[in-house]
């Protein structure tokens, strides 16, 4: 899909034009597990592209409630602009064709830049970390590795404070202009340790000085009356802002990159 520019009218941020610009479907993206339509969104003549995920299209989960995974997606967002990262698109909540629903920024990836790779090794080379052994058929496995990229460790710090279920490759989107974005946060802030990641490659590793900077900000803005508390408390529930408070206590405490836990799969399915 080609996307319209993405340039909002002057004096509107993009979160403003997603949210009031008249939504307009253009197509279906056919690969989401759930309702995913892309769009444009336009107003003052500019226009941008953008994912509209519905409430009403969301398929049920076992372990998480019904119609909220597009609260989850702004949660992510707001948690994300917070850390003053930037790692999350701009997303708001909104009526549109079918509903209430998620609208976020598209974002149009690099073709080829190499985030992840399968090598016929037992070590990773330099620049690269080691996620785990994955079977590639005849019986035979190749090791599943990641760069060894800044933009990829914050998204790994980012992802253990929102509990995120589902980091997969293709949720991994570089930009043009050397960002780097995730998207599909619908599975975040679960009460129970859920996070299944493919950034495993700094399990037990200390943190940056940066994000220990990072999360001191968030333990602040997540205390009751906090600015990212108040604006959490309108998406997901309050249990839900408490076990996001331990989480970062708890990556405090440590001082290190969390590990898999061994009561959840570590990596999701497919990985990609």
């Amino acid at each position: 899909m080609s996307a319209p520019e993405r340039i909002p009218p002057r004096g509107m941020t993009s979160e403003q034009l997603l949210a009031t610009g008249e939504l307009t479907v253009r197509g279906r993206i056919r690969d989401a597990s759930n309702a995913a339509l892309y769009c444009a969104v336009a107003q003052d003549g500019r226009e941008a592209a953008c994912v509209y995920k519905p409430v009403a299209g969301e398929r049920p989960l076992w372990d998480f409630p019904d119609g909220t995974l597009a609260q989850r997606e702004v949660a992510a967002y707001a948690v994300s602009e917070a850390t003053g990262w930037g790692l999350v698109p701009p997303t708001v909540l909104r009526d549109g064709p079918y509903g209430e629903g998620m609208c976020q920024l598209w974002i149009e990836a690099l073709p080829d830049a190499e985030l992840l790779a399968l090598v016929d090794a037992e070590e990773p080379a330099p620049g690269w970390k080691a996620i785990g052994l994955a079977d590639v058929g005849e019986d035979r496995t190749a090791l599943l590795v990641h760069a060894d990229d800044e933009r990829l460790r914050r998204l790994a710090v980012l992802d253990a404070v929102l509990n995120n279920a589902d980091r997969k490759g293709g949720h991994l989107l570089p930009a043009g202009d050397g960002r780097l974005y995730g998207i599909d946060h619908g599975v975040t802030f679960n009460v129970e340790n859920k996070l299944r990641t493919l950034l495993w490659g700094w399990a037990g590793e200390p943190l940056t000085a940066e994000a220990v900077e990072v999360l001191q900000r968030l333990q602040g803005e997540l205390k009751a009356g906090g600015a990212l508390a108040e604006r959490l408390g309108a998406l997901i529930t309050d249990a839900e802002i408490e076990a996001t408070r331990a989480r970062v206590g708890v990556l405090l405490a440590t001082g290190v990159h969390p590990e898999p836990s061994g009561e959840w799969p570590a990596i999701p399915w497919p990985p990609v």
